[in-house]
């Protein structure tokens, strides 16, 4: 089943059937919207967040569950659950009322000072990573197999690697991916976010502010939480951000094989993101 358009009419027709408290309240698109879920802002305090797909719909009972266990134990703020919607109106999943953060994501507002960011992103990663782990989700098609070993993505590395050609430096790539697969995650499983992107970095007066989108977060290897060491970070920010964590040189080490991957089934067209990115974060793990 395809839903309607994932539109302001579709928020007002959802609020009005299974929230009429709000029913008053204004609805507007917020952009950027984002891949996997569409946002809109309800009233002053809250937003709306509609899956785009149905492979995404399952981040929805996921993030009900566990973001309220998460946030007290963080020194960020992160997204609260304030109503939990149901298939209707054309919409044929589930969605969410969060209640509304401040602040523009990283990719759009000027940050202060890089590596005050990279510290505190860190301490957030490293709060997260020390919340009991029981009953956590492991990884698994619910989150694209973030926080599993890294040999799930060994084909598609590969593959990636041989439709690129020699537009790549296939023997520093197959060095670093080699590397990554050498290694794993020894200790009990910690929880990631999985999605540790600029998109989802809220920045306010230039400062770190938040962190949205737990779509994919679970529990296992922390590795998948580092990539922002090279697609952000970088010389004194990439050392603060390192130096903020208490991770082994393995487990850096499988970052650069998540950083890889993400950049080679960008550049081969199998993933949605920015070409030039991709490049430039290549380049430097191949440096």
């Amino acid at each position: 089943m395809q839903p309607t358009a994932l539109d302001e009419a579709l928020v007002r027709r959802l609020i009005a059937a299974q929230f009429p408290r709000w029913d008053d309240l204004p609805v507007a698109r917020v952009e950027p919207g984002g891949w996997d879920n569409r946002t809109f802002r309800l009233g002053p305090d809250m937003l709306v967040r509609l899956p785009s797909a149905a492979e995404y719909a399952e981040a929805v009972a996921k993030e009900q569950r566990w973001l309220p266990v998460l946030a007290p134990h963080l020194p960020l703020p992160v997204p609260v659950p304030l109503a939990h919607g149901t298939p209707g109106a054309g919409l044929p999943w589930p969605w969410s009322v969060y209640r509304w953060l401040d602040g523009e994501d990283a990719a759009r507002s000027p940050v202060r000072d890089l590596a005050a960011l990279a510290t505190d992103l860190a301490a957030f990663l490293r709060a997260l990573q020390a919340i009991d782990p029981a009953g956590g989700p492991a990884p698994g098609v619910h989150n694209w197999f973030r926080g599993a070993p890294l040999t799930h993505y060994d084909d598609e590395t590969r593959q990636a690697l041989d439709v690129l050609g020699d537009t790549v430096d296939r023997r520093a790539a197959a060095r670093v991916w080699d590397t990554a697969l050498s290694t794993s995650w020894r200790g009990p499983p910690r929880w990631f976010h999985g999605d540790v992107a600029v998109g989802n970095l809220l920045v306010r007066d230039g400062r770190l502010a938040g962190v949205v989108d737990f779509g994919t977060c679970g529990v296992g290897d922390p590795a998948c939480d580092l990539v922002i060491a090279w697609t952000l970070f970088g010389g004194p920010s990439r050392t603060a951000f390192r130096e903020g964590l208490d991770l082994d040189d393995d487990t850096w080490d499988r970052a650069r094989g998540w950083a890889l991957w993400k950049a080679l089934v960008v550049l081969d067209g199998t993933s949605n993101g920015d070409v030039g990115d991709a490049e430039r974060v290549l380049g430097e793990l191949l440096a």
